[in-house]
């Protein structure tokens, strides 16, 4: 008896360690560079788009293999929280539940060549049903177990109203490098039985998912109006302005560009960045860590602008006893990995790395990971402050006790500067 309960805490250990993790913004495959998946209203915008409204997203990427590969793509519909919801295809699709990457085009005058690919969805063969998260995954040789990239989407169904406001920290201690998020959100459209079980709401800031808490219970409710206002709730290190470089030329330096250098292929070596904790804030226009594809000497940036080495130092007054940093920005998902790693150097007492980048505008900034705690901390090597310039993105989830689905029925961007 004794033995066979051993086996079964064996089996349950075993199932936990296969147990699926939440779909993310990833790349699996190496030679897949620039990815770019936005509302095509506005270029690098937040990937939401209207259930029914033909709104489209644009996925764009570049495969540095070059040639003419056999991409595919498909959609899966997840519950809030990045797992699959366990809907069929024919259930929250219109359509093909597949389709092929036919859109691509050879880069032309560049010393790195790749081939640019670009999808933009919904379209003739493929449509969203229903509300809610998807993930995109794009996928090679009709194989879906070689999957090179994958991109979240939300698709909203407008059926609640969303309010919200940008104030000042109801601690005192920290009303000069908080941000705190005050909201409501008005349900009359749906049959809400209990607030409290049916109505989530995510809460992030600059679309980045390793900064959102969840809104479960409301602070309080007025008739059809969550209120959400608890003193002690979506309070925000205000973080700073984005460090930014440019790169749109490869024969004049920019702002931030110390030297470029042409071979077999372009290196370009930035201005060395200094630590940015102090206590006073100035102001820095930033693009909240987004990046644009630009080429001042060409046509067309997405087909002839090229690659470069880009070369980043930091002075962080710390030494890799402490720790390591990483130098992060949507170009790389904002992902803490060996891509994004600095080595140190004790010569210079500075932190350093190259990534191979396209040519561009580019938001970045650094976070520090302590040896000792392995908590990442951007706050500590950027600083903090009230009056940075943020988005903020509101996403309700509606699910009643029956349903089989999360709905994702209302959207708000609010900029703490932009009213």
């Amino acid at each position: 008896m004794r033995k066979c309960g051993y086996i079964i805490l064996l089996l349950f250990i075993t199932l936990q360690g296969f147990a699926q993790q939440p779909y993310a913004d990833s790349v699996f495959n190496a030679h897949i560079k620039t990815i770019e998946f936005y509302n095509t209203k506005k270029q690098a915008s937040f990937p939401q788009i209207t259930l029914q409204s033909g709104e489209q997203v644009l996925l764009a990427f570049d495969d540095l293999r070059g040639g003419n590969r056999n991409y595919a793509y498909t959609l899966e519909h997840c519950n809030r929280i990045w797992l699959p919801s366990n809907l069929s295809p024919a259930e929250y699709l219109q359509g093909f539940s597949d389709d092929r990457l036919t859109d691509y085009t050879y880069s032309t005058n560049t010393l790195q060549k790749y081939t640019h690919y670009e999808l933009k969805f919904p379209n003739d063969n493929m449509s969203p049903k229903i509300s809610g998260n998807y993930i995109l995954k794009v996928y090679e040789d009709g194989d879906k177990s070689k999957i090179i990239l994958t991109r979240r989407l939300y698709v909203v169904g407008n059926r609640v109203a969303v309010a919200a406001d940008v104030v000042p920290s109801a601690d005192p201690s920290l009303r000069q490098t908080n941000q705190k998020i005050n909201f409501q959100v008005s349900y009359a459209g749906l049959n809400v039985q209990n607030p409290n079980n049916d109505i989530r709401v995510w809460l992030m800031q600059n679309g980045r998912n390793e900064t959102g808490v969840w809104n479960a219970v409301p602070t309080y409710i007025r008739g059809t109006q969550l209120v959400y206002n608890d003193v002690s709730l979506n309070d925000f290190p205000g973080r700073n302005e984005f460090r930014r470089f440019d790169t749109r030329s490869l024969r004049l330096n920019s702002e931030r560009v110390g030297h470029i250098y042409r071979d077999t292929a372009y290196t370009v070596t930035l201005l060395g960045d200094p630590l940015r904790n102090q206590e006073g804030y100035s102001f820095q226009y930033d693009n909240d860590g987004s990046f644009f594809i630009l080429n001042q000497e060409g046509y067309e940036p997405r087909r002839d602008a090229d690659y470069a080495h880009i070369y980043f130092s930091l002075a962080a007054n710390k030494t890799d006893k402490d720790g390591t940093a990483y130098v992060v920005g949507k170009f790389n998902d904002y992902k803490i990995s060996d891509d994004s790693k600095m080595n140190y150097d004790p010569i210079k007492g500075r932190f350093f790395t190259n990534l191979f980048l396209k040519q561009g505008v580019y938001d970045y900034e650094y976070i520090w990971v302590d040896r000792n705690t392995g908590k990442p901390d951007d706050v500590l090597l950027e600083g903090t402050h009230f009056e940075t310039e943020n988005d903020y993105q509101l996403l309700v989830y509606y699910r009643p006790v029956t349903a089989r689905w999360d709905e994702l029925v209302g959207y708000r961007l609010l900029n703490t500067v932009k009213k």
